[in-house]
């Protein structure tokens, strides 16, 4: 779904009034009568296949739409991605479209910096807006109006690569484990061990986390039955038993069992330096020239059973955008069932009626129908979105600082993470 995750240092969305200030009145408009119009988008993505298929999809749009002079895809870093964003929301030069990602969706749907969809997707012809999936949209609407539409909802899956298992002496991979009923994030635990102790590599990589973006453990504590705040969002559950259980067993297989790699240290499974990574599916694009034998798996199972995550992005048309009713035309043909399948391949679509192998198969031809029946339908299905708050990037900076004490040999879990809920508590609450 993205080439890097979002690190959440201080993003400007901390401060809601960047998104709020000069909503109203402040718009040039919505260009509906203007011609020559030139459309922008933000995205975070600048693998050469996306950004190819982006331009085909815009330039047939063009061709029946003589009034858009241009579509451009403004690529933005994701390390820096919302806060880029967000300070060209509050300036004078404000993108007609732009991608959110699935953490940041509270505060930019609360706040009136997207403009509602409903209207203009339901009465696009052969749209088929009811064939959007309820669980897909739910984080991107407010008093039942939609305000982005979710373009990839990716789970998450574990990658392994066999050839460095088979250099370790693995005799049980994670496939068989799971057709076992027994792919737990203990054994999972035990073969990255065995890679690292055995092969000169890194065992098991948490891609994009780097000791930094700590919601992509989600995928750990939520087989532990935890999680970072309460489904209302008031309350922390860093503190719970099941957290302290679940990052008791990833402290562990740090500094004592050296199964993944330490502050510091880095590795890329995809250029074969781990045995196992767990990130999201459409990173799967890195592997067309894999110079190794892999094989993915879901995430395995913890006390409380199997927890799949999925990481999740929409796109919407800003308020304060020039040309609002045209970048909503562009969006509903950017996001029809024919271009929804095209951007299948790197993003799994929102539309219950492309959740099928056949059609996924099609644009996603490194994955067997096996895999894309385990992994993305059954993820998608079962599968819960990564945490999001309003508040979100003070949130995430506080939870950041307060859980670096924990990445050292010896710390105390639970006074760590008695410190992060004192931490967010008030922000948790604002």
């Amino acid at each position: 779904m993205r080439t890097r995750r979002l690190r959440l240092t201080s993003l400007a969305l901390s401060a809601a009034c960047l998104l709020t200030a000069g909503l109203t009145g402040c718009s040039n408009g919505s260009g509906s009568g203007d011609s020559n119009v030139s459309l922008r988008m933000t995205v975070w993505t600048d693998d050469k296949t996306q950004t190819a298929l982006f331009d085909s999809i815009a330039a047939a749009y063009r061709t029946t739409h003589p009034d858009i002079r241009s579509i451009t895809f403004d690529y933005i870093p994701i390390d820096n991605y919302t806060t880029a964003l967000t300070t060209q929301v509050a300036g004078s030069n404000p993108p007609d479209l732009a991608w959110v990602l699935e953490r940041d969706a509270p505060d930019f749907v609360s706040s009136g910096a997207l403009t509602d969809l409903t209207p203009t997707l339901k009465k696009t012809a052969g749209y088929r807006y009811g064939d959007l999936a309820p669980a897909a949209t739910k984080l991107w609407q407010q008093d039942g109006e939609l305000y982005a539409y979710p373009f990839s909802t990716s789970p998450f899956g574990m990658f392994y690569n066999k050839d460095l298992l088979k250099k370790a002496g693995v005799t049980r991979t994670p496939d068989q484990l799971a057709a076992a009923h027994q792919w737990t994030w203990q054994n999972a635990e035990k073969i990255a061990a065995q890679v690292a102790a055995h092969t000169g590599k890194q065992g098991l990589v948490m891609r994009d986390w780097d000791y930094r973006t700590w919601i992509e453990l989600a995928g750990i504590w939520r087989g532990w039955g935890a999680d970072a705040w309460s489904a209302d969002g008031k309350t922390c559950g860093f503190d719970s038993p099941q957290m302290r259980q679940a990052m008791t067993f990833l402290h562990d297989a740090i500094f004592t069992d050296k199964a993944l790699p330490g502050p510091g240290e880095t590795a890329d499974f995809f250029a074969g330096e781990s045995g196992l990574t767990v990130t999201q599916i459409s990173r799967a694009t890195l592997l067309a020239d894999h110079p190794f034998d892999w094989g993915i798996v879901p995430l395995p199972s913890g006390p409380a059973g199997a927890s799949q995550v999925i990481g999740q992005a929409g796109v919407g048309v800003l308020a304060k955008g020039a040309h609002k009713q045209q970048a909503a035309d562009f969006l509903a043909y950017f996001s029809d069932p024919a271009n929804s399948a095209k951007l299948a391949g790197s993003f799994p679509p929102a539309r219950t009626s492309q959740l099928t192998t056949a059609t996924l198969a099609k644009a996603n031809p490194l994955f067997s129908t096996q895999q894309l029946q385990d992994v993305v339908i059954d993820g998608i299905k079962n599968g819960a979105v990564l945490p999001a708050h309003k508040n979100s990037a003070k949130i995430a900076n506080l939870v950041q600082n307060a859980l670096d004490p924990l990445w050292k040999s010896g710390a105390d879990v639970d006074s760590v993470l008695a410190g992060v809920c004192k931490a967010i508590k008030p922000a948790l609450s604002e």
